[in-house]
């Protein structure tokens, strides 16, 4: 059945979303351990994981040999149907969430951010206006704090007992927008504390930031390269480090929303080594999946395309030094901070980059370019993967084990991952709404071939069955065991204070095209692991007593993928009696 069929609940027989499916001889993977095993669903639900399960007739089969059966990726860090700097995200609800789940995202977290002097219930009530009926999967809210007075401190305290919100964003830049200056921000994050929430930071020196601005503009730079001129490394390295102080002064947790920089990677590697309650940092698909050459390209459409802030990096070491912190758990996650304008709406600033409306896209190929540039080029495996892009946004947001895991119980968020799959990223094929694409061009290997959001195939075999509507709000609750104790602790891996020179051995950058998947294979043959059985930092051990060792068997993707040159494509079998809903 094609999308356009599938895009609306109404009419569909929701009992369609409860039909059992079972995914068979994959290879699960989680963050702390792999394992060859079956997976069955059934009411949206996973409800058993191993091998020789008994499962009940009429349910639908498919045949995952040779492919990866991992959590459903959760982005931390999207703006969908955002207004600012007098434009609107191309976008909305609906559009960006179909991106997502094309890409393999089953989750996304969205943030609200509230106009100055704006009440934040208000501005939290119009938010779920606009996405509860419109997306594709699963979806959480962050709600900034762009202002700040008694009352936005009481409607902090609403929003996490009534409303679910256990994440608020502060700014350090965008003076005279959303800024905060020191005092209020550590109110903020004291607040957090006391709420036993989360704060978060936009990590950026905006009074340096408007000063560099005025001197830019005066020497005639106009165009986009004035806007990482006006923001280099430095001043974001400073915010960072000032935001760390500020959170240990009042004993909050931090986490770092979309770290750009190797400056700021060292700034935050040694506050995480010297300070508790704990700090995390956060990436995103553009740091590592392109740079910031774009800024001078003669083109304006296309330099204005890239910018973002804090700005892409002209260093060309960037993105594997980012590559490397993501692997090393001196970053924890990556997102997409998925932000998408028209062209039209870039142009405003076409005099005047200060009036760029600052944005790019990522929540359609984060996986796919974090996948390429991580784990084909062997700087992390498939556990490593699964936790920057899942299972480290669930624990840190309260969702886990709901989401981020393949387990028992979870949520039947799953992708059925084909590390052979080819593509050729372009805006020709995304399901994005704007016709640019800052990884365009870029050849993949590796990619989901089945999606399934809710226990529903939303990408079967290839095929988009997105259904607007689908996707349900989650409450994120406070206290985090993960971050307050209580649960697992935060994993931690010994700490360096000098940053490492980036190093390139067995790697393909800037999106060089490789027909093989020869280096992944390569690190999965021969995989140099820990107790959890896993090259991932995880600080604890994936067995519990008496369970049988999940890594007993070695895998091989070429292995698994022998004798699949025959068969073009893995088909799905129907249940007994008859075709399938087709909604699957």
């Amino acid at each position: 059945m094609p999308e356009h069929a599938a895009n609306s609940v109404s009419g569909i027989n929701i009992k369609s979303s409860q039909n059992r499916l079972l995914i068979k001889n994959g290879r699960v993977v989680n963050d702390d351990g792999m394992e060859d095993a079956d997976v069955y669903i059934e009411d949206g639900i996973i409800k058993q994981v191993g091998r020789n399960l008994i499962i009940p007739g009429g349910t639908r089969t498919i045949d995952a040999t040779g492919k990866l059966v991992m959590p459903g990726g959760i982005d931390p860090h999207t703006h969908f149907e955002l207004e600012m700097m007098g434009a609107k995200t191309a976008d909305d609800f609906y559009k960006g969430t179909r991106a997502a789940v094309a890409g393999g995202t089953t989750t996304v977290i969205d943030f609200v951010l509230p106009q100055k002097g704006q009440s934040l219930i208000e501005a939290y009530n119009n938010w779920r206006q606009k996405a509860d009926n419109k997306v594709c999967c699963d979806y959480a809210l962050h709600v900034g704090v762009t202002w700040w007075s008694p009352s936005v401190k009481k409607e902090m305290e609403q929003l996490v007992s009534e409303h679910g919100v256990n994440s608020f964003k502060m700014f350090m830049a965008y003076k005279d927008a959303w800024m905060l200056d020191d005092y209020e921000l550590m109110v903020a994050m004291e607040t957090c504390a006391e709420l036993r929430a989360l704060a978060q930071v936009h990590a950026e020196n905006g009074n340096i930031i408007a000063r560099n601005t005025e001197k830019l503009l005066a020497s005639g730079i106009t165009g986009p390269e004035g806007h990482q001129l006006s923001r280099d490394e430095e001043v974001e390295a400073e915010a960072v480090n000032r935001a760390c102080v500020i959170a240990n002064q009042v004993n909050a947790p931090l986490y770092i929303v979309h770290i750009m920089s190797k400056s700021a990677v060292k700034a935050l590697r040694i506050a995480r080594s010297r300070q508790n309650p704990p700090v995390y940092g956060e990436t995103l698909a553009a740091t590592v999946g392109t740079d910031g050459t774009h800024y001078k390209n003669a083109c304006f459409r296309h330099a204005a395309a890239h910018v973002l802030s804090p700005p892409l990096r002209p260093d060309p070491d960037t993105p594997d030094a980012i590559l490397q912190a993501l692997a090393d758990d001196d970053l924890q996650l990556i997102g997409s901070d998925h932000c998408t304008f028209h062209e039209k709406d870039k142009e405003l600033g076409k005099n005047d980059f200060t009036k760029i409306p600052n944005g790019v896209n990522g929540v359609e190929d984060r996986l796919a370019i974090l996948w390429q540039k991580g784990v084909n080029t062997g700087i992390m495996d498939p556990c490593r993967f699964v936790s920057v892009s899942s299972a480290a946004a669930a624990r840190i947001f309260n969702l886990y084990p709901r989401k981020g895991r393949v387990a028992a119980g979870a949520d039947a968020d799953l992708l059925v991952w084909d590390p052979r799959a080819e593509r050729t990223v372009s805006a020709a094929t995304h399901r994005q709404a704007v016709p640019f694409n800052i990884f365009e061009g870029q050849h993949v290997v590796g990619g989901p071939q089945y999606v399934i959001v809710n226990g529903r195939v939303c990408l079967d075999d290839g095929e988009l069955r997105v259904v607007e509507g689908l996707g349900k709000f989650l409450k994120t609750p406070p206290n985090c065991p993960y971050i307050y104790g209580g649960g697992e602790e935060m994993p931690r891996t010994p700490q360096k204070v000098d940053y490492p020179e980036p190093t390139t051995p067995n790697r393909v950058t800037n999106g060089t095209p490789t027909n093989d998947v020869s280096v992944a294979t390569k690190q999965l043959d021969g995989m140099s692991v820990t107790s959890s059985g896993c090259s991932t930092p995880t600080g604890r051990k994936m067995r519990e007593p008496g369970q049988r060792d999940l890594q007993n068997s070695t895998f091989s993707i070429s292995k698994e993928m022998e004798g699949l040159d025959q068969k073009t494509s893995v088909r799905v079998r129907n249940p007994p009696g008859g075709k399938s809903s087709g909604l699957w």
